[in-house]
């Protein structure tokens, strides 16, 4: 913020998004044999590898129409999680290439969200234009380049696992474009959270002032976000309910679809099918699949003062920033999408009666024992686990084995492997019937009468471990 010790940070971020490169033309390379041999490692031989310079690099981004940009080796520590998903896309790569595209805040911010929905499909194909454009000049540099989707992840081979190429989020902390917010969308310095972020794998070292995190969070931490929300994914002290967000603001994206097929599949007729789906879900339905799929808020961006270019409105009058930007979105009359049983359909009755809530089942359905371990912390509903102090051990068996330590205690979970501790309850199941039990294929009393799951320990307990994670 201004007069803070940042402020010689944001004038030299202004700068860079606003300036041009003094070096032109051409990026000087050298190694220039662009062979794909590879070391055991995955990795290209170092013989192979060309150079090009940063600053040749940036005037190319901002050339293609980038608003700001940054690189970071493949190297990096913080980018180690991503180092075998990129290599497996594009095993030359040796940089990672950090774009982001501001959108306008007044778009996104407008109460009909057909206006933000638009504002971020043209955004996204914006930046996917801008990659390629890029992507096309390294190439005759003579530098390969690809260019993983700048829009909603496409990788559903593994759904509900990972299903992007590299996370834009990590890669772009760590090319000082930014920090995450309270909201966990990465707010940055100049255009705060109205941004939309690519990532481009670059097969060559890059040379001169490579990008380093930015060391202040331009996250105000004034809790408008919160306030915003409609299912109280957002927590004061920054908890985050996955499930809650991934339930409504993504209906349209992801598991809605999958619902509306189940349910006309088990609709007898067309009568049927209507009280179960009204007509306006399935129209909003069939025009995200006809001309785009539509968040269903995004209003924790929208409320969202950080940021040089935005903050004004807010640093000068608070209260009217607020009765213009955050109370529209929460007097806004909705369907607001819910599990039942999860703390969203609490939440939305106590915060906002106004609103309607729309039961719909979990599709977040895993498809391994491993997932299922892993997404337990995407899934779990802390209210329901208030008065719950408990350690359970999981013990899979048949088709893929597993141990694992749940411990739920505080409202808080975690997942271990092994069975660590003294258990309250014990639980053995079938890996393959417990997926299936996941998916409603098969009943619990069903499980216990074919001892395809075991118990030991009070009943009692597995019945509030069910409670925290409603399906």
């Amino acid at each position: 913020m201004p007069g803070s010790k940042n402020n010689g940070i944001h004038q030299a971020r202004l700068f860079q998004i606003s300036g041009k490169s003094e070096t032109q033309g051409r990026a000087p390379m050298t190694g220039s044999d662009n062979s794909d041999v590879l070391n055991p490692s995955g990795r290209a031989a170092s013989g192979s590898v060309p150079e090009l310079t940063w600053d040749v690099l940036r005037c190319a981004a901002l050339e293609a129409g980038a608003d700001d940009v940054g690189v970071v080796s493949i190297d990096r520590p913080e980018v180690a999680e991503e180092w075998p998903h990129v290599l497996a896309a594009f095993p030359q790569t040796r940089s990672l290439l950090s774009l982001v595209a501001r959108s306008n805040a007044d778009a996104i911010r407008s109460p009909a969200r057909s206006i933000g929905n638009l504002e971020f499909h043209r955004n996204y194909h914006h930046l996917n234009d801008v990659q390629w454009r890029i992507v096309d000049a390294l190439r005759r540099m003579g530098v390969r380049a690809v260019s993983p989707s700048s829009g909603f992840p496409m990788e559903m081979d593994d759904f509900p696992g990972r299903i992007w190429v590299v996370s834009h989020k990590t890669v772009a902390v760590a090319a000082g474009l930014g920090q995450m917010g309270i909201h966990r969308n990465v707010i940055h310095p100049v255009f705060g959270s109205f941004i939309h972020l690519g990532t481009i794998l670059v097969a060559a070292e890059v040379t001169g002032a490579e990008s380093a995190p930015i060391d202040f969070n331009p996250c105000l931490e004034c809790k408008l976000c919160v306030a915003a929300c409609p299912v109280g994914a957002i927590s004061p002290d920054g908890h985050f309910n996955f499930q809650s967000c991934y339930t409504h603001n993504y209906r349209e994206l992801m598991g809605g679809f999958a619902h509306w097929a189940e349910t006309l599949a088990g609709s007898r007729t067309a009568r049927h099918l209507r009280s179960r789906i009204g007509d306006e879900e399935q129209t909003s339905l069939w025009q995200s699949l006809a001309f785009g799929a539509n968040y269903k808020a995004a209003y924790c961006i929208a409320v969202c003062p950080a940021g040089e270019y935005v903050i004004a409105p807010y640093r000068e009058d608070r209260a009217a920033f607020q009765k213009a930007v955050l109370k529209p979105l929460q007097k806004k009359r909705e369907k607001v999408y819910v599990i039942k049983g999860g703390d969203a359909e609490d939440y939305v009755a106590r915060r906002y009666p106004h609103k309607s809530a729309r039961c719909v089942p979990n599709t977040l359905r895993p498809r391994t024992i491993a997932g299922f371990l892993d997404g337990l912390p995407l899934v779990f509903q802390r209210s329901k686990a208030k008065d719950l102090a408990a350690t359970y051990h999981f013990k899979f068996t048949g088709t893929e084995t597993a141990a694992a330590t749940i411990v739920i205690e505080g409202r808080e979970l975690s997942v271990a492997e092994g069975h660590q501790g003294r258990a309250d309850l014990t639980v053995t199941a079938d890996s393959d019937a417990w997926l299936a039990f996941l998916r409603k294929d098969l009943g619990l009393p069903w499980m216990l009468l074919t001892r395809k799951l075991r118990l030991k320990g009070p009943p009692r307990l597995m019945t509030a471990f069910g409670r925290c994670f409603p399906n």
